[in-house]
């Protein structure tokens, strides 16, 4: 089965069950100033979870396209992606932990086809300083599901992450209790911060076992689920929301909802038996296309492939839900994730554009099951594509003058000129500073700063009409022509590319 059958077969299971099937929400969240991008399948359903009733129903369902730009840099692994599809079904004061976590068991063991000795889950330890008890009943529910099967489930009180390196697992063993910092939801990230009349409430997770991957220790003393040497890959979360936070304590919510979400791409690569996401049938003709583009393959230049796929993934629906690269906000993230992909197709040999090959395969993997994809197609591929032929024209211009400076190291000013002249972004320097082996200077970041400031204030002077460089003297016409000069220069940077620098001018009354 594969990635995109899951999602369908997802989508059908709940619908059998009474649940009403949702569109996705764009990456760009609508009305909410707080975020750049829709990180999580439930982020547009907060309103709803927090009391507000949903047009559609209490019981939904869908897949929810995510993007989270602060795992770029950890893009290169085996399963970290900056874009992602979460699974994700709701129950708003409906039912339950007795429906929720069976129906999940369900679809993972009999409909995906996991193999049930491979499933550890997780539940709340309980927080007594809170007055929260253990969250037994989802510990019960799980022994009695995995019992089914054939399996006897040992439960083992772990705590925190850390003393579950400390301990370890005992053969034998299931169903594990970790404390809040693991299996506890809040909008205030901790149990202690939250405020008087926010819900919150436990979570039960499920994790599947790659027994081929030895443990690291260089992450801990010992194994257990929620480590991170890559054994154990969290598949699924059920959110159970039913405490309220009051000015006491803690009480029941009279109305207790369920928020479930499970990673699309992490249940396909588990359905494989694969450590590697990026072997799944919604990345892996990307990463097909870039071998027969690059003349490379895939084993050895392994993390370049991965980056390229994920970024062109995510740029693609950005693209998609109509943001253009740019130099703010989220067209500054899009901008960073294709130039960061352009660079690394570099590092591939792939020195001619591109995006125009690549950009349709991952249409393609999405058209039928997104229609938006499809009805976007021809104006999502040229926006990717102008971007990356405004940016090569400076790649290599840029790669050889980073190398220059390098010489003594790499400062704040001339990761500035790199930005300012060559349209690098700041990260994408830093970065390759670091693949090439070039030191930092110590105070690169105030130097940045210091020079990115100056050029605000040469802005805001210029505004104000008191700067006069260029200007051969002071009359209208010369006033004119001056001022004809900088929308000549803005309208070429906006139709060229950030590449377009003007480098002084000579302004009479005869001419610009």
């Amino acid at each position: 089965m594969n990635a995109q059958e899951i999602r369908q077969k997802y989508l059908e299971f709940f619908e059998k069950r009474g649940h009403i099937v949702i569109p996705r929400a764009k990456l760009v969240p609508d009305n909410d100033p707080t975020t750049l991008f829709t990180g999580s399948g439930m982020q547009p359903l907060l309103p709803y979870l927090l009391g507000e009733s949903h047009p559609a129903g209490v019981r939904l369902v869908d897949s929810q396209t995510c993007l989270r730009a602060q795992d770029i840099e950890e893009v290169g692994d085996n399963r970290h992606t900056t874009f992602f599809e979460m699974l994700g079904n709701w129950s708003l004061g409906d039912y339950f932990k007795a429906e929720q976590l069976p129906w999940f068991w369900e679809f993972l063991v009999d409909v995906v086809g996991l193999d049930p000795s491979k499933l550890y889950v997780t539940a709340f330890i309980g927080d007594d300083a809170n007055g929260i008890p253990k969250d037994t009943e989802s510990a019960q529910i799980w022994e009695k599901l995995f019992k089914e099967k054939g399996i006897d489930a040992k439960t083992a009180d772990i705590g925190s992450e850390e003393d579950g390196y400390k301990r370890g697992m005992k053969t034998g063993e299931r169903i594990f209790y970790y404390d809040a910092s693991k299996n506890w939801w809040c909008r205030a990230g901790k149990i202690g911060d939250m405020p008087p009349g926010e819900p919150g409430g436990p979570d039960s997770e499920v994790f599947y076992e790659f027994d081929f991957i030895e443990h690291d220790s260089k992450w801990g003393e010992r194994c257990h689920p929620n480590c991170d040497c890559g054994r154990y890959m969290e598949i699924g979360n059920s959110v159970f929301m039913e405490y309220l936070r009051t000015e006491s304590g803690f009480e029941k919510l009279p109305k207790q909802n369920v928020d479930f979400g499970a990673g699309l791409e992490r249940i396909a690569a588990a359905q494989l038996n694969s450590s590697d996401m990026f072997k799944i049938s919604v990345i892996w003709p990307i990463i097909e296309k870039l071998e027969k583009t690059s003349g490379k393959t895939y084993e050895t230049h392994t993390e370049s492939m991965r980056v390229i796929a994920d970024h062109l993934r995510a740029a693609t629906f950005l693209a998609v839900d109509g943001v253009t690269p740019s130099n703010k906000e989220q067209g500054y993230v899009m901008r960073r994730l294709l130039r960061r992909a352009i660079r690394f197709a570099f590092e591939l040999g792939i020195e001619q554009n591109f995006l125009q090959d690549v950009v349709p395969v991952i249409a393609d993997l999405y058209h039928s099951d997104f229609p938006e994809v499809a009805a976007n197609r021809d104006e999502v591929i040229a926006v990717l594509v102008k971007e990356e032929k405004v940016f090569r024209q400076t790649l290599r211009k840029g790669l050889q003058q980073l190398q220059r400076f390098a010489e003594d190291g790499l400062t704040g000013n001339e990761i500035f000129t790199l930005y300012d002249t060559f349209g690098f972004p700041v990260e994408l320097s830093t970065e390759e500073a670091g693949v090439r082996g070039i030191q930092l200077s110590k105070d690169w970041q105030k130097e940045f700063d210091a020079k990115m400031a100056e050029q605000r204030a040469r802005s805001q002077t210029a505004a104000k009409g008191t700067f006069k460089g260029g200007l051969g003297g002071q009359t209208l016409q010369h006033k004119k022509y001056h001022t004809a000069t900088h929308l000549m220069y803005q309208a070429l940077r906006d139709v060229l590319g950030d590449h377009v620098v003007q480098h002084g001018s000579n302004i009479t009354e005869e001419r610009l």
